[in-house]
């Protein structure tokens, strides 16, 4: 500020309590490191005094103890021997002088020679008496430590004395290049522990916004003034339960005593029990109402962290004695309604029991109970009603925390009698535990784990039971661990009516459960279990029922004559039982009509007519008049002309996949949905590539709730552009594309990849109208039979032959037509003109005709007629040799020829 000097702002800096840490900071700092330093210089010095001495001794004894030493001090001159070698070896070992003399101290060597020949300057008594002696003197080389070492003879006798040493000059001079290496380090030290002090002072300076002593010592003399003014309770208390301050109105509520402050809470006279028990227990409480007197106090603890960990507790305490009681009260029934209020609906969102019983158990945590589990008794989760003795399987757990020693989830538990989850589910009623630790029926059930659930700090227990309709579904329990206090009678009858809110949802779910077990059940059964043999396609399929409600899809694969196969998929609408059997009663009517070999248009037209006629007898709709409806899509397959033929009733149309991996959806007439009457039906014809994948589905597969139909068949199409994939590849990938996770509808897919029967499997012979072409025809079946190894069953089919060929000849019209199919079965056809159909019937003794079908049906596995725009065809299969019912397998018994005439 203007008019400040330096002097004032340094001697106020100074003067406040940040400053004047500091400069004692910095004093004892700098002491510290004066101290250091001269340690350091006097260790250092002992060091490497004690190294010289060290050294000396070790160079000493080294040289003592040479080979050749002795000899050497024997000789006439020794000092000529000795002296260039110790020289040498002085330089060496980094010594300043080696020292070789006889008993008498007389000096043979020396680094001055002209100290040769004089005596030694030191002590050798101890050396001539066999030991090592080391000295500080004041020697020729100035101030010296020396070691001095006996050199003995072979017989022990000492005959010469070693000494080596160094100068203190030479030492001092170590400690004294050492010297600025320490002043550096203290120095720096001294640098980094001001900084250090300069920020703690800082920080300080920040804590105490720069205030003296005196400026401080008025601030609690206010805060103190204010402390005990206020109107609420103020307690302080430190990490061994001591009271270390306790202003006026604390003291007035709690009724203590004016000394109470430094003694320890349960030493405290005056002060109420459950009051002490919360002070002492530490624990963090928000609002927590206490009764002490005729007071009702709400207090408020937390804790308090000086230097980052927990060492006491601050606590507030105020008087609400009449309006804190209404007022929980009233917060107590807003939450509870609240919570009833959120059940209605949040539980029963879905028709799952176990979905259910999980909602139960996440409305209840935690704003009513800290743990919640529900235990169904096991037939209720596959839809059955549960006995008196069904054991309990837990279905929900949920928490405040995921560490529980609580049975976990999908446990089977078998309640013992005693526990209070068996008396509420044998009685009805809800039990209430108050102290887990105090009931015995309970231990009994499971001793170690409800020792470990009462350690874990869970100390009441709610078990209601589910009951709905008179029935009772299992137990749902509420477990307490935080609040102290156990549960009451009025939560138990908060308990019962939430209980028994989820129960008619669950009792709901069960029943769904039931039903859509039964309508699974049934659908499935009424669906293909194995896809029959043939050889016109190769087939992949998978169906899976909705998660909300068994549909009516279904799909089929239909073997007809010719080695042709029809491919069915439909869709019936409604969920349930109903739509199941309807689809039942569906795919057993299209393979009645498929065995009539109809064009896919006439057998939706049947179909049709069908629906029709259940809506009206009353076995449709959904009891309110509603017309039953279902979607069809029938296709024909001929592996010899690789023609497709398929007609639709309100279905999607199919997919084709060419060879090369192009896809296309087949323009194919909409036809109504069966069911509605009075439109006809179209067909449409294609000529298939051989490999061509056909694929049928149903609307679930490609229409859902996040995306449309246009969307999925586009996912559908890229799933099938892949023409190296089989069918079941093709079907996997799919899936894996489109399929969702729970599925709202009902899901079937069927892919066909076609197959063809070449032309060395297929033979035809346009046959001439008159009866001398039937032996031609004869002769060259049987070449043709022989030509694919089927000799074995050229008798029968020249017999087949010939009555057929006759019969056209004689009762058709041209032109007539010989085909023979050598695929899985060997395939008689003779085509002609007329429309006229035969009849298979016995032959009276006098007839002279009508035996000719039934030598057919005897020598076939099977015959039929089929209508074609152009006329009818007559057709029979016989088994090949080598399969079930071929030839080696019994003949038929010849007693139903015996009244054939001959041919």
């Amino acid at each position: 500020m203007p008019g400040t000097s330096v002097r004032s702002l340094l001697g106020n800096r100074f003067k406040s309590v940040a400053g004047q840490v500091f400069i004692l900071q910095v004093a004892i700092v700098v002491l510290l490191a004066a101290g250091s330093l001269l340690a350091l210089v006097l260790q250092s010095r002992h060091d490497i005094d004690r190294e010289a001495r060290n050294r000396s001794v070790s160079v000493a004894e080294t040289f003592a103890h040479s080979i050749g030493l002795p000899a050497a001090l024997e000789s006439r001159n020794p000092s000529a021997l000795l002296q260039p070698l110790t020289e040498e070896t002085r330089k060496a070992a980094g010594v300043d002088f080696i020292v070789v003399m006889d008993t008498n101290g007389i000096r043979y060597t020396h680094p001055q020679p002209d100290r040769i020949g004089k005596r030694f300057v030191g002590t050798i008594e101890p050396s001539l008496a066999g030991q090592v002696h080391t000295e500080s003197v004041q020697g020729p080389l100035g101030k010296e430590i020396q070691a001095i070492v006996p050199v003995t003879a072979s017989d022990g006798q000492v005959i010469g004395l070693v000494s080596a040493g160094l100068t203190v000059k030479n030492v001092s001079g170590v400690v004294d290049r050492q010297l600025p290496v320490i002043l550096l380090a203290i120095a720096t030290g001294l640098a980094l522990a001001t900084v250090g002090t300069w920020l703690i002072s800082r920080r300080l300076r920040r804590q105490t916004h720069g205030l003296g002593t005196q400026e401080m010592t008025r601030m609690y003399e206010h805060h103190d003034a204010v402390l005990h003014a206020v109107r609420e309770g103020v307690l302080i208390t430190d990490g061994d339960g001591r009271l270390l301050l306790a202003n006026d109105e604390a003291k007035r509520l709690l009724g203590l005593p004016e000394d109470a402050d430094g003694r320890h809470l349960g030493e405290v006279p005056g002060l109420d029990r459950r009051m002490a028990d919360l002070l002492l227990s530490a624990r963090v409480a928000t609002d927590e109402v206490i009764e002490s007197g005729d007071r009702l106090l709400v207090v408020n603890q937390r804790l308090t962290h000086p230097g980052g960990r927990p060492e006491g507790t601050a606590v507030t305490i105020r008087d609400s004695t009449e309006m804190q009681v209404l007022t929980t009260r009233a917060d107590t029934a807003r939450r509870r309604l609240k919570l009833l209020y959120d059940a209605g609906g949040d539980i029963g969102t879905s028709l799952d029991v176990v979905r259910t019983a999980e909602e139960l158990a996440a409305v209840a945590v935690p704003r009513f109970a800290d743990y919640v589990t529900v235990d169904l008794a096991d037939p209720v989760l596959v839809g059955d009603e549960p006995g008196p003795d069904a054991d309990m399987r837990r279905t929900a757990v949920h928490g405040i925390r995921s560490d529980h020693p609580l049975y976990p989830r999908g446990r089977l538990i078998d309640f013992l009698p005693s526990t209070p989850q068996a008396r509420g589910y044998g009685t009805g009623r809800a039990e209430l535990v108050p102290d887990l630790a105090e009931a015995p029926g309970w231990h009994a059930q499971d001793p170690p784990r409800a020792q470990a659930i009462i350690d874990y700090g869970i100390h009441s227990l709610i078990a209601a039971p589910l009951r709905a309709r008179g029935v009772v579904l299992g137990v749902v329990n509420f477990w307490r661990s935080q609040k102290p206090e156990p549960f009451d009678e009025d939560e138990l009858s908060l308990a019962e009516e939430l209980v028994a809110r989820a129960a008619v949802s669950m009792d709901n779910a069960r029943r769904y459960t039931r039903e859509h077990a039964l309508a699974e059940t049934l659908q499935r059964s009424l669906l293909p279990r194995a896809l029959p043999e043939q050889s016109a396609v190769d087939v992949a399929h998978f169906y899976l029922p909705a998660q909300s409600g068994v549909g009516g899809d279904w799909f089929d694969v239909i073997p007809l004559p010719g080695s042709r196969v029809a491919l069915v998929v439909g869709d019936v609408v409604g969920h349930g039982l109903h739509a199941a059997a309807t689809m039942g009663r569906l795919r057993t009517a299209v393979h009645n009509f498929s065995s009539l070999d109809l064009p896919p248009d006439e057998i939706l037209a049947r179909l049709d007519d069908l629906v029709q006629r259940i809506d009206h007898d009353g076995d449709g709709g959904d009891g309110d008049g509603g017309i039953l409806g279902a979607t069809c899509l029938y296709a024909v397959y001929d592996p010899v002309s690789r023609n497709c033929t398929m007609a639709r009733a309100g279905h999607l149309p199919p997919l084709l996949v060419a060879p090369d991996g192009s896809t296309e959806i087949v323009e194919l007439p909409a036809g109504p949905p069966l069911g509605l009457g009075g439109m006809p039906f179209e067909t449409a014809e294609l000529r298939l590539a051989e490999g061509s994948q056909l694929v049928l589905y149903t609307d679930g597969l490609v229409e859902e709730r996040t995306r449309d139909i246009a969307e999925g068949l586009e996912l559908l199409r890229r799933a099938l552009s892949h023409p190296d994939r089989d069918p079941h590849e093709s079907c996997r990938a799919v899936l894996d594309l489109l399929l969702p996770d729970r599925p709202t509808d009902d899901v079937a897919l069927l892919i066909a990849r076609t197959r063809t029967l070449g032309p060395d499997r297929v033979v035809q012979w346009e046959v001439p109208f008159e009866p001398s072409a039937v032996g031609v025809l004869r002769g060259a079946a049987a070449r043709k039979l022989e030509e694919w190894g089927l000799e074995e069953l050229s008798f029968a089919t020249e017999l087949i032959l010939s009555e057929l060929i006759t019969n056209a000849l004689r009762h058709g019209t041209a032109p007539v037509r010989v085909r023979l199919l050598h695929d899985q079965t060997l395939t008689c056809e003779v085509w002609d003109g007329s429309s006229t159909a035969p009849h298979l019937r016995y032959a009276a003794t006098t007839d002279e005709g009508g035996r000719g079908l039934f030598l057919v049906a005897q020598l076939s596995e099977h015959w039929g007629t089929r209508y074609t725009p152009e006329g009818k065809v007559i057709w029979a299969e016989q088994t090949l040799p080598g399969s079930a019912g071929g030839p080696g397998a019994p003949e038929p018994a010849l007693a139903a020829f015996l009244d054939v005439d001959p041919i």
